[in-house]
C-alpha cells in the first residue's frame, strides 16, 4: 500500500477462492454497484478500481478478481504478490 503526502493511497486486493463462490459478484457489486445472477467464470483473472474517499484519505482500490478453477491456481502467486490485503471468498451452501 502506498501513501503520498496528501493523502491519496494505492491498496492491491485480492479476491481468491473457490469457482462459484462469487468473487466476481462482490467486486461487480462493489466496482459497478451491479449484481449479475449467473455470472461467466473468471479466466486467469479479472482487473477493476474503485476509489473511494475514506475519512481525509483518498483511496484507489485495485483489486484482482482470480480465478477459481484448480488449473489456474499456479498463477495465483503473481497476482496477490504486493496486495494489501487478501478476500477469501466461500459459498456456505457448498457442504
Amino acid at each position: 500500500m502506498a501513501t503520498t503526502g496528501n493523502q491519496n493511497i494505492n491498496a492491491k486486493l485480492v479476491l481468491l477462492g473457490d469457482v462459484g463462490a462469487g468473487k466476481s459478484s462482490l467486486v461487480l457489486r462493489f466496482v459497478k454497484g451491479q449484481f449479475v445472477e449467473f455470472q461467466e467464470s473468471t479466466i486467469g483473472a479479472a482487473f477493476f478500481s474503485q476509489t473511494l474517499a475514506v475519512n481525509d484519505a483518498t483511496v484507489k482500490f485495485e483489486i484482482w478478481d482470480t480465478a477459481g478453477q484448480e488449473r489456474y491456481h499456479s498463477l495465483a502467486p503473481m497476482y496477490y504478490r504486493g496486495a494489501a490485503a487478501a478476500i477469501i471468498v466461500y459459498d456456505i451452501s457448498n457442504q
